[in-house]
Formats: structure tokens, sequence, C-alpha cells
């Protein structure tokens, strides 16, 4: 691992697995629970090439790096403070080897890679549409959670061209756009394969859903059971635990 450099606000945080640690800067944004979830449900072939849009500080190919045998896993970022933050905590981990870092917009991928190059590709996009409450569209916490600068057609459309024939798509989104998700990853060829629903405890409706799609598939899913968050006591399940090491 190499010593590197923290600027402003910024922490190094542990994330308890394979003693991988990840740069951030809480006035930004700090990954939540829901990439460390997409992070387990997705799945790369052993040498497989693996790319995650909107990569943010890089959580998601990091924590893939322990958790899968790909060859090699890449974290497309728009935001040039968030990928230089990416970049750090690449080098820190000391895994430049197999991690890497490109600056650039998801609606643009295809120019930025070869088309039909990866075996698997994440995404945790932003999550609600428009603008509406935003102060500060450049905000990288609007970014991160409204359509600011990508949509879901975005996101699902750079998959599509970026996925080799049979290549699987995986993403975390809110179930109220579960239709929608449906309806856009069956239109570009990503057929929907496998879904979890997650809630925050049992008695709650489901606020994550996991959905994984194939490029070319045809038509038939499997609705896996449900994540449970949380016990009824407010501490979490042996399932959370176990994902997230504790």
């Amino acid at each position: 691992m190499e010593q590197v450099s923290l600027k402003n606000s910024e922490r190094i945080d542990d994330l308890q697995r394979a003693g991988l640690r990840i740069i951030q800067d809480p006035e930004r944004f700090c990954f939540g629970m829901d990439a460390v979830l997409l992070s387990h449900f997705a799945t790369c072939p052993a040498g497989g090439q693996m790319l995650d849009l909107g990569t943010g500080t890089g959580i998601i190919p990091i924590l893939m790096s322990a958790l899968s045998d790909a060859s090699h896993l890449t974290g497309l970022e728009i935001q040039e403070e968030s990928a230089d933050m990416a970049d750090r905590s690449v080098s820190l981990n000391g895994i430049g080897d197999r991690v890497s870092v490109v600056k650039g917009d998801i609606k643009e991928a295809g120019r930025n890679f070869p088309r039909a190059s990866f075996d698997c590709i994440t995404c945790n996009p932003p999550y609600l549409q428009g603008d509406h409450g935003i102060v500060n569209p450049a905000d990288a916490k609007a970014i991160a959670r409204h359509e600011v600068l990508c949509t879901l057609e975005d996101v699902v459309s750079a998959a599509e061209t970026l996925l080799k024939p049979n290549g699987h798509f995986f993403m975390v989104h809110r179930p109220f756009r579960l239709s929608e998700i449906m309806c856009c990853m069956h239109d570009h060829n990503l057929e929907p394969k496998r879904m979890r629903l997650v809630y925050p405890m049992a008695d709650r409706e489901p606020n994550m859903v996991l959905i994984e799609g194939i490029r070319g598939a045809k038509m038939r899913i499997t609705v896996e059971k449900p994540l449970i968050l949380q016990n009824p006591d407010g501490s979490y399940t042996d399932e959370v635990k176990e994902l997230y090491g504790f």
C-alpha cells in the first residue's frame, strides 16, 4: 500500500474487507449501504473485465477487487474531485494493477471504451428524477441522488453498448421505479433475470431493489428471498453483519 495525501475534510475509512480502505469527504458524499449490497449482489467471471458506471469514490470496484476474481475492474466517474479520490484510494490499497479509474461521462461511455468489451457492468445510479428540491445542481450530493448528469435511460443504454453478448448488468435502485427499470432494460436488450427486494425491517415496505440483467437473454426472472436489514430492536441482521464483515 502507498502513502497518499488527504485534502481538506477528507478521511480514510476501513472497509472491513481484506484490509481495504477508502478515502471519503463527508462534506461531498459518502457511500451508503446500497453500494455495499450491490457489491455483494454482483458477480464477475474469473478473469473477466468489470466496469462500474458512475463509480463516485470507487467503492464498488474497490470492494469487488476482494469479492471477485475479475482480472480488471474499471470505475467511470464524471466528477473530477470524486474520480481523484477514487484514484488515490486505488493507490492507497496498492491495487492499481487490477483497478483503474477513468474520468468521463456515462452518456459518452461508448467513446471511452470499446463496444462489447466488458463481462459485467455495475451501477448505483441517481434514484430521483428531475431537479425538484435541488438548491445547487453542481453539488456532489445532488448529483449522486438526482438525475442531474445522467438518467436511467443513459445508464442502461451505456450498459447495452459496452457489455459483451451474454454479459451481466447489475444495478441497485428504488422499488417505486421498478416498472420503468424493467421496461428500460428490456428495451435495451438487457433482459431482467434476477431480482432481490431490500427491506429496512420485516414489517416495512422495501426501499431498495437489486436487479441483474443479461444482454440478449430470454425472458424469465428469478425473484430471490427478501433481504432484511434490521431486526425489530434496530440491530443489523446476521446477513447484513456478514456483508459488512462485522
